[in-house]
């Protein structure tokens, strides 16, 4: 099963791609390296045919969600320290740090596909001044974290 992170927030997150580094605008597929491809692509919860939101997981007490394959953002026991690691934690911590300036909190969770209503592994309330590095969103399968702005 693929490995998610989700997050949850009062005001709506942004969707897409972020931290792609493709060869040239003209060939938007093509990238030098593994590192230039590494990134995360954020999906919003609006189900475009049924016109309406759905949620991620029955843990969220916020409408506005997001979800991205976690490939590249290690669990805290599978961390490996590679480049593409790296980049991918700093991708999702500015990407927190901006929702976070933008609404104040943010609920952040991880869970394998499929498993997003089971029961939680640990939920903990986060000060993002506590927050020192993107190494220290790394968080066990089912931690689910509310991070506040103070």
């Amino acid at each position: 099963m693929t490995q998610y992170i989700y997050l949850a927030s009062p005001i709506r997150l942004p969707q897409g791609s972020f931290g792609q580094s493709p060869l040239s605008p003209e060939q938007p597929n093509v990238f030098n390296s593994e590192l230039d491809f590494a990134h995360l692509y954020f999906e919003n919860n609006y189900d475009s045919q049924l016109k309406q939101r759905f949620s991620y997981s029955q843990h969220f007490s916020f409408k506005h969600q997001v979800a991205a394959d976690a490939r590249d953002v290690p669990l805290k026991l599978q961390l490996q320290g590679t480049a593409e690691e790296a980049k991918c934690l700093s991708i999702l911590h500015a990407y927190i740090e901006e929702a976070l300036q933008e609404s104040g909190i943010v609920e952040y969770f991880t869970s394998q596909s499929g498993k997003e209503d089971s029961g939680l592994a640990k939920k903990r309330h986060i000060r993002w001044s506590d927050v020192k590095d993107p190494y220290d969103l790394v968080i066990d399968d089912l931690e689910f974290w509310e991070i506040t702005l103070s």
